[in-house]
């Protein structure tokens, strides 16, 4: 797959199973993050690798920040949640580690980690793996952050779930890309 097919022919994965990306794959996909553009070469980007029975801890820190969030819930939508961390046999936390010291500014910092995770999907999918991409309340939340070992200054730009496309991908909600794009200056 040449580099312009692969940038435009991947799509979020819409269901994922096993198998996901072994050591030799996660390792080529890390490589491919660090690719990613990094004003002052700070390196923000910092990673968290989760799969096996860590899948089932991360459910329940899903679960306790839902508990904290929606304290109404009940038991049903609690187990939900907790069985996110099994969309994919791999998941991997992406954030930024965020420097508010230095001259580059903080959105630049998490910008680069944003890239660095859209790195890592393009190199799963060049693989033949696919991923999709999640935010959600967790990733934004200081107990989680902190569980998975990330200061309060720390952003989570993304949870990457990695693994094989088991159902057809969700067809793409974007327009032309003309509709997007304007030319500053030049008449219409």
């Amino acid at each position: 797959m040449d580099a312009l097919e692969l940038l435009v022919g991947r799509e979020s994965a819409t269901k994922l199973a096993s198998p996901g990306p072994d050591q030799e794959a996660l390792e080529k996909m890390f490589q491919s993050a660090l690719r990613a553009p990094d004003h002052g070469r700070l390196r923000p980007w910092r990673f968290v690798v989760v799969r096996g029975g860590a899948r089932e801890r991360l459910g329940e820190l899903f679960a306790d920040h839902l508990q904290r969030a929606q304290p109404q819930l009940g038991a049903e939508a609690l187990q939900r949640e907790r069985l996110r961390a099994f969309r994919a046999p791999l998941i991997v936390v992406v954030a930024a580690q965020c420097n508010p010291e230095v001259k580059i500014p903080v959105i630049e910092q998490t910008l680069s980690a944003g890239a660095a995770a859209h790195a890592m999907m393009l190199a799963a999918f060049a693989l033949g793996f696919n991923a999709m991409w999640k935010t959600g309340g967790p990733a934004y939340d200081q107990t989680v952050k902190q569980a998975l070992g990330f200061a309060a200054t720390d952003a989570i730009v993304g949870f990457l779930y990695l693994g094989t496309e088991t159902a057809p991908p969700a067809s793409p909600a974007r327009g032309e890309w003309r509709d997007l794009v304007r030319y500053w200056g030049e008449p219409p």
